[in-house]
């Protein structure tokens, strides 16, 4: 059990983007306020900022007439963006008494050692998920990953627990690492995909229909991997030291820009990590 919850703090979201829209949604539904809405000037995020304020029963304002009358001010602006943004906005309100969170996977809290400096706790809280334009997901379940000051790390796992997600943190030098796991969780899960898509537009199918068809042996890999773990989820011309059907396969990749490269990368891979049989001809072939 977690200790009692304190009071929630009224929210201010500086990013209006695919992230900074979906934590708002969330927090609003798990009965925070959201104070303000904060964007950039230009026409398109201001139009961003209304469209989200609206949503969530918030006014839209921009760095140059923020009130930042918040408890806690969260900034979901891209990485390059975080200490800038908050070197803009660290003269607009009193920091001390308030918390700072930024969004970045890969960078660490002290992005906000500008306000840090002026007396408010920071964090970095970090929730791992997928954010596109189109598809705003639920957070019910998503883990976050926190890094920072004590007080602020009180409030992150308040939040988290009341979006129905676990937290844990992670260390300042490990960030990178963390992010970099990230990426294959998703964006290069996708160039795996659509590479997928390319080979079997070889086999004469559009990509459209490559995606229903293999939709169902990709559920019940994952489905496996999460069971059985990667071992047990292994299947395939590998385990089996099948050597003939590898060469056919590399073959037949001459074909498709690229995909040579990622089945050869990952069949390195396979041969690391997982039970792999005439492991020693395998090596010499995909070398």
């Amino acid at each position: 059990m977690l200790p009692a919850m304190a009071a929630k703090p009224r929210i201010a979201i500086v990013g209006p983007g695919r992230m900074g829209t979906a934590l708002a949604v969330e927090l609003a539904r798990a009965g925070y306020t959201i104070a303000e809405v904060v964007s950039r000037e230009p026409a398109a995020s201001r139009k961003k900022a209304r469209a989200l304020a609206k949503l969530v029963h918030a006014p839209a304002t921009t760095v140059a007439n923020a009130q930042l009358d918040a408890g806690l001010i969260w900034f979901c602006v891209p990485d390059r963006e975080i200490a800038s943004v908050a070197r803009t906005l660290s003269a607009s309100t009193q920091w001390r008494k308030k918390t700072a969170f930024h969004s970045s996977g890969a960078l660490p809290s002290d992005e906000l050692n500008v306000l840090r400096r002026r007396g408010a706790a920071v964090a970095s809280v970090h929730p791992m998920m997928t954010f596109v334009s189109g598809s705003v997901p639920s957070l019910a379940g998503v883990p976050f990953a926190l890094e920072g000051d004590r007080a602020a790390l009180r409030l992150a796992r308040q939040i988290a627990h009341s979006l129905r997600g676990p937290a844990f943190t992670i260390r300042k030098r490990d960030k990178a690492a963390y992010h970099t796991w990230g990426a294959f969780t998703s964006p290069l899960l996708v160039a795996a995909l659509v590479t997928m898509e390319k080979v079997a537009h070889a086999a004469g199918l559009t990509a459209a229909d490559a995606r229903n068809k293999m939709l169902p042996i990709v559920k019940q890999t994952m489905k496996n991997y999460v069971r059985l773990g990667p071992a047990g989820a292994f299947s395939g011309p590998l385990v089996r030291g099948d050597i003939e059907t590898v060469r056919q396969h590399l073959q037949v990749l001459k074909k498709v820009p690229g995909a040579r490269d990622v089945y050869c990368a990952l069949a390195r891979a396979a041969l690391l990590y997982l039970p792999v049989g005439q492991r020693q001809k395998l090596r010499r072939i995909l070398n």
